[in-house]
C-alpha cells in the first residue's frame, strides 16, 4: 500500500508558515516584517499578509520602531505576552514553589508556601496557583496548563500519582480533583524527570539526546533522556534508583511499609551526613558536609572517595544497561560535590564496568524542577496557542 502525503494547501501553508514566524520572534526577539520575510523565505508581501494575521488572532503586536534606509521606520513585531500563561509547580514534603510565565517564557510571577500545616493537597496547589497568577498579574482564565512536579510514581496511563514516599496524601484521584478545581489541564510530573527537562534545554546535558540524570538528596532518583525524549516505563517507575538492591545495605522486602529502600540508605543525605560525621565533618545537612570535605582538601578525601564508591553501584547499574554518553549528578549532592565527585564517580564507574560514561556536576543553580515544569507547559501551550497546522 503506498503512503499518501498531506497535499501542501494554502491554509496548510499559512499555518506552518505563521508557526514558523512565532518561533522566530521568541528565538531572536523584535523583527521587522522585511527579516520575517528573509528569515522565512518568503516574499515580502505575503510576510506582510502574515503579520497581519498574527496581529489578528492577538499573537504579535509592534513593540517599536527600526530606523535607517529611505522612508518611513520599520515596525518591529514580538510575541505578544499576554496571549497566555502557565503554571510550574515543585511540591515537595514542606513547602511549594510556584511560578507563574508567559508565552514567551518570562516569568512574571512567583510564591512559596509552607504545607506543613495543612493535609488538604487541592488547597495547597489552589492558593499557589492562584497566587503565583495573581502575582503576575495574570488572570487565571489565561493560564493555559499547569505543570506539577512531584517525588515519587506517575502513571503513564492515566497521569495520576500512584505513589509518593513523601507525599503519602497525594494519591489517585488528585489529578481529576485538580482539573475540577482549577477549570484547566493539569498535569504531573516526577520531580527529577523534570529537572532533567531543564538539564537538557540549559544545563550540563544542553544539546545531548540522550543522558541519565541521577538526583542525590533527601531522596534518591534517576532521569532518563533517550533521543530527547523522558523515558517513564510501563507503569512511571523507571528511574526509581533508590530501589536497587545493591551490597552495603539490608533490602526491605515491603515497600508498602515505607522502610528506606537499598541504594537510598547508603546514599540519601542521611547516609551522607553520617558518613561525614565519622570523618570529622558533621553538618546540619548533606550539602553542607560535602562542601565541607571538599573544602578540607585532601584531608576531606576520603568522604568524597566513599560517597563516589557508593554512588558508582547505582550509576554503573544504570549505564551497564543504558550505555548513556553522559551522567549529571544533581540534587543538593550532585551540586554540591561538584567537579570534585563527579570525577570521582566517574573514574570508580570506568573501574568496575565495561562502559565509560562521562560524569559531570549539574549546570544549573536555581530550582531546576520548577524550571523543567515551566519548559514543558510552555512547550504544550505554545502548541496549542500558535498551531503548527491547520485540518
Amino acid at each position: 500500500m503506498s503512503a499518501t502525503r498531506l497535499p501542501g494547501t494554502p491554509r496548510l501553508l499559512r499555518a506552518l508558515n505563521d508557526r514558523a514566524a512565532l518561533e522566530l520572534l521568541l528565538e531572536q526577539g523584535p523583527l521587522t516584517r522585511a527579516r520575517l520575510g528573509e528569515l522565512t523565505g518568503l516574499s515580502k508581501v505575503t510576510a506582510s499578509q502574515l503579520v497581519e494575521r498574527l496581529e489578528e488572532r492577538g499573537l504579535v503586536t509592534r513593540v517599536g520602531e527600526q530606523a535607517g534606509g529611505r522612508g518611513p521606520n520599520a515596525q518591529l513585531y514580538a510575541v505578544r505576552p499576554g496571549s497566555a500563561h502557565v503554571v510550574g509547580v515543585d511540591v515537595g514534603p514542606d513547602r511549594v514553589v510556584a511560578a507563574c510565565a508567559d508565552i514567551t517564557g518570562a516569568v512574571i510571577g512567583r510564591v512559596e508556601q509552607s504545607t506543613r500545616d495543612t493535609d488538604d493537597p487541592v488547597g495547597v496547589v489552589h492558593n499557589a496557583v492562584v497566587q503565583a497568577a495573581s502575582s503576575a498579574q495574570a488572570h487565571l482564565s489565561s493560564v493555559r496548563r499547569i505543570v506539577l512536579g512531584t517525588p515519587g510514581l506517575v502513571d503513564p496511563g492515566t497521569g495520576d500519582i500512584t505513589f509518593a514516599f513523601n507525599l503519602p496524601r497525594w494519591h489517585r484521584g488528585l489529578l481529576a480533583a485538580l482539573r475540577d478545581d482549577l477549570h484547566t489541564a493539569v498535569v504531573f510530573e516526577n520531580d527529577v524527570n523534570l529537572a532533567a527537562v531543564a538539564e537538557a534545554q540549559s544545563g550540563a546535558a544542553e544539546s545531548v539526546s540522550d543522558f541519565v540524570l541521577v538526583w542525590i538528596g533527601a531522596g534518591v532518583g534517576l532521569a532518563i533522556m533517550l533521543g530527547g525524549r523522558l523515558h517513564h516505563g510501563s507503569s512511571g517507575a523507571a528511574g526509581e534508583i533508590g530501589y536497587l538492591p545493591v551490597p552495603g545495605a539490608p533490602i526491605p522486602r515491603d515497600v508498602s511499609r515505607r522502610a528506606k529502600p537499598a541504594f537510598q540508605q547508603l546514599v540519601g543525605a542521611d547516609a551522607v551526613c553520617a558518613l561525614a560525621a565519622e570523618h570529622g565533618f558533621p553538618a546540619g545537612n548533606a550539602a553542607d558536609a560535602v562542601r565541607a570535605a571538599i573544602e578540607a582538601g585532601s584531608t576531606g578525601g576520603p568522604v568524597l572517595d566513599e560517597l563516589a564508591r557508593r554512588l558508582a553501584l547505582g550509576v554503573a547499574s544504570t549505564c551497564v544497561v543504558l550505555d548513556p554518553p553522559l551522567v549529571v549528578l544533581a540534587g543538593e549532592v550532585g551540586h554540591a560535590g561538584g567537579t570534585a565527585l563527579a570525577e570521582r564517580v566517574q573514574h570508580e564507574v570506568a573501574a568496575i564496568t565495561l562502559v565509560r560514561p562521562r560524569v559531570v556536576p549539574t549546570g544549573l543553580t536555581e530550582e531546576p524542577i520548577l524550571r523543567g515544569a515551566l519548559r514543558i507547559a510552555l512547550e504544550a501551550v505554545r502548541d496549542e496557542v500558535f498551531g503548527s497546522t491547520v485540518g
